[in-house]
């Protein structure tokens, strides 16, 4: 800024010493000093004063912007009132710079570049002579004294006339030689650079140079080779094979067998065997099993809790009615389509039950499954079995609890194996095997035979009770006993007198006696039978109208069994009279009635209705302690009901798949209280026995007096 602000100073002496240098007669000299000291002047460069060029102007730049407009008002639509607008853009623009660069097709740039065009046409000895510019009065002055005559002055014309001649001639020398030599190149455009404030940046992008890698490999080796195939080197070969599994075998006879760990503190055998060789999956999969059960332990806690704990405080304002208090409920994905057909304790490990599902409708007939739950573990099965056909029953064995009965309704039964958790039964039944031709309604497991061979029992529509017996690596069967229809013959074709077979739908044995048993049918009558005879029947109850849909002994009376049928009745039996000693209407069709595992005289049944009945001989003999609705959506009925063998709780299932878990309240199992200074001798199940049988002595007493 300090030059602009003295160039009209500096413009004057260089015209003065201009001036003087011309009368001095030195023009080349003159002229070569203004060329180095000249400064290029920008064109659109403003021409400012002394006094403007001292003002100072200070400016303060601010956040806010003043030309805002103010108290603008707008509708809003939400209130529908007009608001005033307080966030307004404060943006101000104190300062804007334009590029230099000009595009070529726009008028400016055709300007720019026709005039450097025509300064590129200039010679360098033209742009050296080039006069500075002066002021006009130096200008006037120089013509004035142009125009003076001198005699100097015509000395010189005569000397100039000479020279244009001699110019005449080294002027067409010149225009010869140019004619000849090419014409000079044009020197390149030089870029006006800014002399006051200029900052020129390049960058350049870095580009990775293209490599190349080339590996070189040997060819893999190869060989030829030929032989011929005859018989007897096919026989050799075989012969070794067999020499090697041989010693295979031998070597493994050698090894010591592994023997079950004991504990030598406390002196008890572990169940866990040591394998030979520990799989880290089996380990893996042994702590993920403890890992799920704790979330889960810790996700039902409140359950749990209540499941230990709670008792319902209410009853005590009851009188003797009592309540089931919900717990878990068990539901698999897979089996949301399907029907709770079967439900089974393990009679080892209390927590642990299997589930059969299956479809009791013969046009939804399907795949089924086999699940066992445990309570320690509500969401997800322990072990889980699929089968093209619905499983109808099943039954753990007593003595071996990994061993699962199963029967389904194709009519074939298979052996489940829980030491070997595989995808397919380790024993089933076949069509050469002696399979039932209807659907199989019940297995039940029995005492070892004579050889210490497992052996169970089945019974299905086709009017057959077969035993099964695990021999080596089959199931061998034997028909007990065939059930007839109506005792009637029908007349067949050509005079044929054809016998009609009954339709078996549940049985029980007896808990004591082993040849005994009961059987169900589907026209309402019990057979009492035994496994001695297998031609006739023992006794036969004309128990109910329609099908009996579930029979079980007395767990403590040796005398006394149940029944349920879908003629709405629960009836329990002496099995040696012929009338029921009590009869329970319950309004609906029965699906199941289970015997309790703590009292004689507490049994429970449920209804196709969603309820469960809970019934207590010795407190009400003619209604329940308690009725609750157990399944409450629609279109859906309870099937099953089992108590647990040890804890105070029943599982139910219905026919969508879902198993729910209820608690007993303290007054549906009262136990017999202790009379004070009376020793009672007689304790478990002879008290359950006596209790039982003194109620069957109050209903039998009327009888007999009738009989008299």
């Amino acid at each position: 800024m300090k030059i602009f602000r003295f160039w009209p100073a500096i413009c004057v002496l260089l015209l003065c010493s201009k001036q003087k240098w011309d009368e001095d007669d030195s023009p080349e000299m003159g002229d070569d000093w203004l060329t180095a000291r000249a400064g290029v002047r920008s064109p659109d460069q403003l021409e400012l004063t002394e006094v403007e060029l001292k003002k100072e102007i200070t400016r303060t730049l601010t956040a806010k912007n003043p030309h805002i407009p103010r108290d603008i008002v707008r509708y809003n639509f939400k209130e529908r009132a007009y608001k005033i607008v307080d966030d307004m853009d404060q943006t101000a623009i104190h300062f804007t710079l334009n590029g230099n660069l000009v595009p070529k097709d726009s008028d400016e740039g055709r300007c720019q570049s026709i005039k450097s065009s025509s300064e590129a046409e200039k010679t360098p000895v033209e742009e050296e002579n080039a006069p500075v510019e002066a002021s006009a009065e130096t200008t006037e002055k120089a013509e004035v004294k142009d125009e003076e005559p001198t005699g100097d002055a015509e000395a010189a014309e005569e000397g100039e006339g000479e020279a244009e001649t001699k110019g005449a001639e080294t002027a067409e020398e010149a225009e010869a030689a140019e004619a000849e030599e090419p014409p000079p190149p044009k020197a390149p455009e030089k870029k006006l650079a800014n002399q006051f404030n200029f900052i020129e940046r390049g960058t350049t992008t870095y580009h990775n140079p293209l490599r190349e890698k080339g590996y070189q490999t040997d060819p893999a080796p190869y060989e030829t080779f030929s032989a011929n195939v005859n018989q007897w080197y096919i026989y050799d070969a075989y012969m070794e094979e067999l020499e090697r599994m041989e010693k295979a075998k031998e070597k493994e006879k050698a090894k010591p067998q592994v023997v079950k760990k004991e504990d030598k503190k406390t002196g008890r055998k572990l169940s866990y065997v040591e394998p030979q060789h520990s799989d880290s999956l089996s380990k893996v999969a042994k702590a993920a099993k403890i890992t799920e059960r704790m979330v889960n332990l810790n996700t039902f806690d409140d359950i749990a809790q209540d499941f230990k704990y709670f008792e319902d405080a209410s009853d005590e304002f009851r009188g003797q009615e009592g309540t089931l208090l919900p717990l878990w409920k068990f539901r698999y994905e897979k089996t949301k389509k399907l029907a709770v057909t079967a439900i089974s304790w393990n009679p080892k490990y209390k927590d642990l039950f299997a589930v059969g599902y299956g479809s009791y409708d013969f046009m939804k007939q399907g795949h089924g499954m086999l699940l066992l739950y445990t309570l320690k573990n509500p969401s997800f099965p322990e072990y889980s079995f699929s089968s093209e056909s619905g499983v109808m029953c099943l039954d753990f064995h007593s003595d071996h609890p990994y061993l699962l009965a199963v029967g389904f309704y194709d009519g074939n039964v298979a052996i489940f194996n829980l030491k070997k958790p595989a995808s397919q039964p380790s024993y089933r039944s076949s069509a050469k095997s002696g399979k039932h031709t209807e659907p199989v309604w019940q297995v039940k497991w029995q005492k070892d035979d004579m050889d210490n061979n497992s052996n169970f029992f089945s019974v299905s529509s086709d009017g057959r009770i077969v035993s099964w017996t695990l021999v080596k690596n089959e199931l061998v069967h034997m028909d007990v006993i065939k059930l007839s229809g109506d005792g009637t013959a029908v007349q067949g074709p050509e005079g044929l007198q054809l016998q009609t077979l009954g339709s078996g739908t549940s049985f029980d044995f007896h808990k004591k006696i082993d040849y005994l048993f009961l059987v169900g049918t589907e026209e309402g009558k019990i057979y009492k039978c035994s496994k001695n005879y297998s031609s006739q029947f023992l006794d036969v109850f004309d128990a109910h109208h329609m099908a009996v849909d579930s029979i079980s002994w007395n767990p403590f009376h040796l005398k006394v069994f149940i029944s349920c049928s879908s003629d709405w009745t629960v009836k329990i039996w002496d099995h040696t009279i012929k009338t029921p000693m009590f009869v329970f209407d319950l309004g609906t069709a029965v699906g199941d009635v289970a015997w309790s595992t703590y009292s004689s005289t507490v049994f429970a049944a449920v209804t196709i209705d969603g309820q469960a009945h809970v019934f207590d001989l010795n407190v009400n003999k003619l209604e329940p302690l308690c009725t609750q609705l157990v399944v409450t959506r629609k279109k859906n009925k309870a099937t099953h009901i089992q108590f647990n063998p040890v804890y105070p709780i029943i599982i139910v299932g219905d026919e969508l798949g879902l198993i729910t878990c209820l608690k007993l309240s303290p007054n549906l199992r009262k136990m017999p209280k202790e009379k004070k200074g009376q020793e009672v001798k007689k304790k478990g199940p002879e008290v359950e026995m006596e209790k039982l049988e003194k109620l069957l002595s109050l209903v039998r007493e009327p009888e007999s007096k009738e009989g008299k």
